[in-house]
């Protein structure tokens, strides 16, 4: 390896930190700087809202009058807390308390205008969420999963114990509450196909009141999704989300007289969609080559008209009373910001403002399962080739976008090119696109991932000497799945609360993903034992070159602490160089401080481990 030259070297400073706001470095203010989400509304009361801030250092709800303009914090935890919802009068915040960030939990509630909290629902033990609806007369709809039970839903009225009215061994959850509390959506895997739901409306004393399942007559490889029955009393049309035509878009069924109204957009990409309050209408976010638009579909003449947004990422929108949309936006270079179309900012966080970043470029490369998105950020001095990390998204059902991300543009700051690859396996490229993974689950999405490490060198973007591998949860595995099928292509991996030992994952996680893992790889472990090992980080670590950074949260139920130990007791066992990070916390952190703290280790175990190998690479050629 040779010498680099002043343009190329990553930047050695602003790792540690600094003291005071005037000196901390940008990447730090990005994760510190206060960040407000979309704020949620009472149904029945629009001035009511909720949201979450970080803005006390911990992801926290808050409550906001609009009338008054007064706000609170609701929460206060050590771990942090983010999922939460308002009754339909705004008289009520639920709010899911879980344990140190493990998800299994139960509902609380706490008065709008503050008080104490109280169990929302009691006679129900702890569980994992599996959705809830609140309805106007005080019937709740509550989804639970545990792992004796399977998938639960209980219906609890005001003055009596809450009724079972769903019970399965596969996962499903609740869809939604018709807005007269009668008809309740909900959504299930019942055929064994974890990745495609199918539908079922039922009422509160269990009946069945109508079905769609597109997994049936061959059609296995379609899924349905519940977005929301329409707001207003006595009509009994659903919104759902189907994929029928091989990516997501949305129709109108009718669960009273069971007709089905497909809206035929003509969009390209995917596309998702609520119920303007008024029933009239229909908010469409189209989802499009990792941006996104809104537009406003109104149900009478069918016609579809733009809703004004800047270039981006639209990452949640709501249709107001009033008519305006309110939505969350940003770009990789724009920190993001609530934003109104009625003009304006329509809720800020007080404190420093988000440092921009640099803007990504796209690109497509041909790979073995056809053409790969990729997005690119380049550093914003100096000349390739670059010292490149490849940031691989989790989900594996997710996909990078040209949104703001504190992470990469912290890599960035530090003088890497940053790549994120939209591997199979991610949405919105289609449904063939996202089902292509199973049963070489990992391996297919590493393909794609050296199509594009391949391009990257090529092109001169990337040195090759200096290539990290890294990601969390799924990207996580992904990680360490490269670092030991792909030893020669990496030259340090960092892998964030990752599968590692796929055997012992799928026995401690959560029920939930246990389903998934058996629809991903056809079968259990026991079942499909050559699939496992196939697929597992495991299999591979003694193939493992490079040097290895693990994150873990010891609470974690996804990506749970013990099958990561068992990978990191192989890394000592032949004294591979590896360092390991375990925090008290589940899977990720809602606290900036360890947010920051885990980027900052990251960062200093590459810098270091890169000098390493610059140094090595300098003696060598010097013999």
């Amino acid at each position: 390896m040779g010498p680099m030259t002043e343009s190329t070297e990553p930047d050695m400073t602003d790792v540690t930190g600094a003291d005071d706001a005037t000196e901390m470095p940008d990447w730090e203010k990005r994760f510190r700087a206060p960040r407000v989400s979309l704020p949620e509304w009472a149904e029945d009361a629009p001035d009511r809202s909720l949201f979450v801030s970080n803005a006390t250092g911990t992801y926290e709800l808050y409550a906001w009058d609009r009338a008054t303009g007064g706000r609170r914090q609701v929460t206060d935890r050590p771990n942090g807390t983010t999922d939460g919802t308002l009754s339909p009068d705004g008289e009520w915040i639920w709010w899911f308390s879980d344990t140190d960030g493990d998800e299994f939990g139960v509902w609380m509630k706490q008065p709008f205008g503050g008080g104490d909290d109280v169990p929302a629902v009691p006679g129900l033990a702890a569980s994992y969420p599996a959705g809830l609806a609140i309805g106007r007369d005080g019937t709740v709809v509550i989804g639970r999963s545990t792992d004796e039970e399977g998938s639960t839903i209980h219906v609890a009225r005001a003055g009596q114990e809450p009724a079972e009215i769903y019970r399965h061994r596969e996962s499903a959850g609740v869809g939604d509450l018709s807005h007269d509390g009668t008809l309740i959506a909900v959504e299930h895997t019942e055929h064994g196909d974890a990745m495609h739901s199918a539908l079922r409306v039922v009422r509160a004393d269990s009946s069945v009141v109508a079905e769609l399942d597109d997994t049936k007559g061959g059609q296995e490889e379609l899924g349905l999704a519940v977005l929301g029955f329409a707001p207003v009393d006595g009509d009994t049309r659903l919104l759902v989300g189907h994929q029928r035509r091989g990516r997501w878009e949305p129709m109108l069924w009718d669960v009273g007289t069971g007709e089905e109204t497909d809206l035929a957009l003509g969009l390209s990409g995917d596309v998702s969609a609520e119920w303007y309050p008024d029933g009239t209408g229909l908010l469409i976010v189209h989802s499009y080559e990792a941006r996104s638009e809104m537009f406003r579909y109104d149900i009478a003449t069918r016609a579809l008209v733009r809703v004004d947004t800047p270039a981006g990422s639209v990452t949640d929108a709501t249709a107001r009373p009033d008519g305006t949309v309110e939505y969350l936006w940003s770009s990789a270079a724009h920190p993001p910001v609530v934003r109104s179309t009625a003009g304006g900012v329509v809720l800020d966080a007080p404190g420093m403002a988000a440092p921009g970043s640099v803007p990504v470029e796209d690109v497509w490369v041909e790979g073995p399962g056809g053409r790969i998105h990729a997005l690119v950020q380049k550093p914003a001095a100096g000349e390739g080739p670059y010292p490149t990390v490849f940031e691989i998204h989790g989900g594996p059902t997710w996909h990078d976008s040209d949104a703001f991300a504190a992470g990469p543009a912290a890599w960035v700051d530090h003088g890497f090119a940053v790549v994120r690859v939209n591997y199979r396996g991610s949405t919105g490229y289609g449904r063939e696109w996202t089902d292509a993974l199973k049963h070489r689950v990992g391996l297919i999405e590493l393909e794609d991932i050296a199509a594009v490490r391949e391009w990257a060198v090529a092109s001169g973007l990337a040195d090759p000497a200096r290539l990290v591998l890294a990601g969390g949860s799924w990207g996580g595995y992904l990680t360490l799945l490269g670092l030991g099928t792909q030893p020669d292509d990496w030259s340090l991996g960092l892998a964030a609360v990752p599968v590692a030992d796929y055997v012992t994952a799928y026995h401690d996680e959560m029920e939930a993903l246990k389903a998934m893992d058996r629809t991903l790889l056809g079968g259990t472990p026991e079942e499909v034992p050559e699939r496992f090992e196939a697929s597992s980080p495991l299999t591979y670590v003694d193939a493992v070159k490079a040097p290895v950074y693990i994150s873990a949260g010891v609470n974690d139920p996804r990506c749970p602490i013990r099958q990561v130990e068992n990978y990191v007791d192989r890394l000592a066992a032949r004294g591979a160089v590896h360092e390991v990070y375990r925090y008290d916390a589940g899977h990720g952190s809602l606290v900036v401080d360890e947010r920051i703290k885990q980027v900052r280790l990251e960062l200093d175990f590459a810098l270091r481990q890169l000098r390493q190998l610059r140094q090595a690479g300098t003696r060598a050629e010097g013999r």
